[in-house]
């Protein structure tokens, strides 16, 4: 395989995964707005921060509030970390090597996009903010299913879910990364029942609050809502369970061993014994996931490195 095609069709994966995490991120802020009370309701600044695209918004808007953040975020196509961004990139992507795709994919993706932009603004008011996100996610999972029903499981299919898993890992922390600034202050006791709502919310924008129940079997708590999250090796949006499947792509690849690769997995697999040993106040966990996407962005490097050497992305 080409080293071009390659690197199209794992950004094709990273870009489709991004837009699917976005709007979950975004949902999380949404949900909570609606769920906890006024003296405790999530800033929207952090999602910016969070989303790397901090310097892109100060050159285009002067506030920071909802409005503009969210549609800062979902479609404005200028700022390259947008919603609209991400499957625009991913469709261009998908049309330049259609002949390795299957039809339908290109057809779904296309689509897909087409209909994000045409309806983009239902996702200006809180009201029709979650239909839009919504479908979006079911679009984009669809999409998904339809990839892994239809597509040779070959290098081309194993290098899309690369970029899928080093993109979802990425973004399962920052969406847990968003949370970590809403803890109820100490001085405020009266609060701290709406700690455990908070960590209710984050599983279920991650699509995880059954699967939690049926592998934790206890009650919503703090830390055995992280430890599931970055730790279990069967729920597919974990942590843990991206950086295995990451491994087992990697091995399968036709090149020599990727030594560079290896170690950043065994210091991805090393960071993950973290939360099992210890609780993590919230500056604490913050550190940890900023080591974490640090070691998944020098993963991702190494594997442009090894595998993409011909293009910049």
């Amino acid at each position: 395989m080409l080293s071009r095609v390659a690197e199209t069709i794992y950004w094709i994966g990273r870009y489709q995964e991004r837009a699917e995490n976005t709007a979950r991120l975004i949902l999380v802020n949404t949900n909570l707005t609606l769920d906890l009370p006024k003296n405790l309701l999530p800033h929207w600044e952090p999602l910016i921060s969070i989303l790397g695209c901090e310097d892109e918004y100060n050159e285009r808007h002067p506030e920071r509030t909802e409005r503009r953040i969210v549609n800062f975020l979902i479609s404005d196509e200028s700022n390259p970390d947008s919603i609209l961004s991400a499957l625009a990139n991913a469709r261009e992507n998908a049309r330049t090597i259609r002949d390795i795709l299957p039809r339908e994919g290109w057809e779904v993706t296309n689509s897909m996009y087409q209909n994000a932009v045409e309806k983009k603004t239902d996702s200006y008011a809180r009201a029709g903010r979650q239909g839009y996100l919504e479908q979006i996610m079911n679009e984009l999972q669809h999409l998904t299913g339809l990839l892994a029903g239809t597509m040779n499981h070959d290098m081309a299919y194993d290098f899309l879910n690369l970029g899928r898993k080093v993109e979802r890992a990425d973004m399962t922390t920052r969406i847990i990364d968003v949370r970590s600034g809403f803890s109820p202050p100490h001085d405020m006791p009266r609060l701290r029942p709406f700690e455990d709502l908070l960590w209710m919310s984050i599983l279920k924008s991650l699509s995880a609050y059954q699967m939690y129940r049926q592998s934790m079997q206890v009650r919503i708590n703090r830390k055995d809502v992280i430890k599931f999250l970055f730790c279990d090796h069967l729920f597919p949006r974990s942590v843990a369970y991206c950086v295995e499947n990451i491994g087992e792509y990697l091995a399968r690849m036709p090149l020599p061993p990727k030594g560079k690769c290896t170690g950043r997995l065994e210091n991805l697999h090393d960071l993950l014994d973290v939360p099992i040993n210890r609780q993590l106040d919230n500056h604490a966990l913050h550190d940890y996931i900023d080591q974490i996407q640090s070691e998944l962005a020098g993963l991702h490097n190494d594997i442009s490195n090894n595998f993409f050497p011909q293009m910049q992305n």
